[in-house]
């Protein structure tokens, strides 16, 4: 009897977690990028949809919304001061990071959810950052390189978190955005939305937009990809033709 009791609640708490359903739009799937490009700012629209059989929520929801951009390998380096210069002490290689990474909460994330929630979810930079997969080589979630990683994005306004960058229009209707920068590369962008209550994740779901050169940028790039030795042998012989020319210009008799 205990045990068909404890079954029938498991039932029930899953009915419950999936009594709401997410609806994400994006105000743009693919973007072009020409010489004028200055950057970009994603809109993301959102609807809360209810089943009609579930019991109404005492408190309000919470959105977090995280944009990542293409994965790519850095390399962080310590420096050490030698004398005049500066010498690499030490390094840390990390394997699969965002080029761009945004954040966009509802309000501040420690109220949204404990810690461990957040780790297991992977919201905010924070959480981002210290996840294991990161790395390629040692370090944990207090490594320096990661913290020292975080630092110089955020410098670079490549990493981006705003808790109070998700408004409701309406109790069931939300908006956001993120401001890309012109220095965001080229490709494509996971748009991955959460939707919480209480500190409890009830769904998720996700879109991409694209982010693709044109015009005389694009034509160059697939130049230089499909035609790589005429490419290099035209980028030499100009090279050598502009120094000849400013030699001819700024020569003095």
């Amino acid at each position: 009897m205990r045990a068909g009791l404890l079954g029938l609640a498991g039932l029930l708490a899953a009915g419950a977690a999936e009594a709401e359903t997410l609806v994400v739009s994006l105000s743009f799937s693919r973007l072009a990028v020409t010489s004028t490009y200055t950057g970009s700012s994603p809109a993301v629209f959102g609807a809360i949809e209810r089943d009609g059989q579930a019991a109404a929520r005492a408190g309000a929801y919470d959105i977090v919304v995280t944009i990542r951009g293409p994965r790519q390998s850095l390399t962080v380096r310590e420096k050490q001061a030698l004398g005049p210069l500066f010498v690499n002490r030490d390094q840390q290689k990390f394997g699969d990071v965002p080029s761009f990474l945004a954040v966009l909460a509802s309000r501040p994330l420690p109220e949204i959810a404990d810690p461990e929630t957040r780790a297991r979810l992977r919201l905010g930079l924070d959480a981002i950052v210290a996840a294991p997969g990161l790395t390629l080589a040692r370090g944990g979630a207090e490594d320096p390189f990661r913290e020292a990683l975080l630092r110089l994005r955020r410098a670079e306004r490549l990493f981006v978190e705003n808790e109070a960058g998700v408004r409701f229009l309406s109790p069931a209707v939300f908006r956001t955005g993120a401001a890309l920068p012109a220095t965001a590369p080229v490709g494509a962008y996971d748009v991955e939305v959460t939707l919480l209550a209480g500190g409890v994740p009830l769904a998720r779901e996700s879109a991409r937009f694209d982010l693709v050169k044109a015009g005389f940028e694009q034509q160059m790039a697939s130049f230089a990809r499909d035609w790589s030795l005429p490419y290099g042998l035209a980028t030499g012989v100009l090279a050598l033709l502009s120094g000849w020319l400013a030699s001819v210009i700024f020569r003095r008799d």
